[in-house]
């Protein structure tokens, strides 16, 4: 009984619920079944489901890809659930154990003092737009991106207070108004500051690979900016050798070395 109650409940909802989009994770027990929903909102819901689906993302366990650079390509190792990371190149190894960020290297090839800065920033870029479904994070609309033509809708990302390094960064997703597909991604970097910005940098996003059924970009393109809109590129990075899987690998690959620097 207790379960044609909860599910009739859920159906009614369901119904009435316009404006929202909800992912649900069903937990059966012995004595009763409960669906537990999370809504996202008609801006970013759409996005999600247009690169695969949220659910399929939170599905998954480890995330790998190269980072093309002219200086030595980086090769990222990550454990989605924790976001514990290692980064391997020909002159250092830097990574993140859940804890703490280290670096292992020969000589100063890699600051440790930009570690922490860096060691998911490039995830986060390249995880986007399902990094924007973690939890503490609030969802707005702003005026749509007008660019060669095309009106991109935008919705913009804010965090609470004390989530992740930098609280005070925020997002902007202009998603295509044809295909759903995120198009564009205006930031502001606050690291290491202790107050928000308003000064926004923009990415391209429109080269995709399909990886695990979940569409992540093969190349990020860098615009300059005048007067708070993008206008041509400034520099771009590439990825390859993308996998994405539900296994989890083992917390020796995230672990300390012996011998490395760590940042405290």
């Amino acid at each position: 009984m207790k379960k044609i109650i909860i599910l009739v409940a859920v159906a009614i909802f369901a119904l009435s619920c316009k404006e929202k989009v909800q992912e649900t994770t069903t937990i059966v027990t012995e004595e009763v079944t409960k669906t537990i929903a999370k809504e996202y909102p008609e801006g970013i819901a759409p996005v999600f489901k247009a690169h695969g689906g949220i659910q399929k993302w939170n599905d998954m366990k480890t995330l790998a890809f190269t980072l093309k650079k002219e200086n030595g390509n980086e090769h990222h190792t990550v454990d989605l659930n924790s976001r514990k990371v290692t980064i391997e190149t020909e002159k250092y190894t830097l990574g993140f154990n859940g804890e703490k960020v280290w670096i292992a290297q020969d000589s100063a090839h890699f600051p440790i003092k930009r570690a922490r800065f860096y060691h998911n920033l490039m995830f986060y870029f390249y995880a986007m737009p399902f990094v924007l479904g973690d939890d503490g994070i609030t969802y707005s609309d702003v005026p749509a991106l007008e660019f060669e033509g095309v009106t991109y809708p935008g919705t913009k990302i804010s965090f609470g207070s004390g989530i992740g390094d930098a609280p005070d960064d925020e997002y902007i997703v202009y998603r295509n108004p044809e295909t759903n597909q995120m198009e564009w991604l205006a930031y502001t970097v606050t690291y290491g500051k202790n107050e928000k910005s308003d000064r926004f940098s923009f990415i391209k996003y429109d080269q995709w690979n399909d990886v695990g059924g979940l569409q992540l970009p093969s190349v990020l393109q860098w615009y300059t900016v005048e007067d708070g809109v993008p206008t041509k590129i400034s520099g771009e990075r590439s990825f390859t050798n993308a996998t994405i899987t539900e296994k989890p690998l083992d917390a020796s690959k995230f672990a300390i070395p012996e011998g490395a620097e760590v940042e405290e």
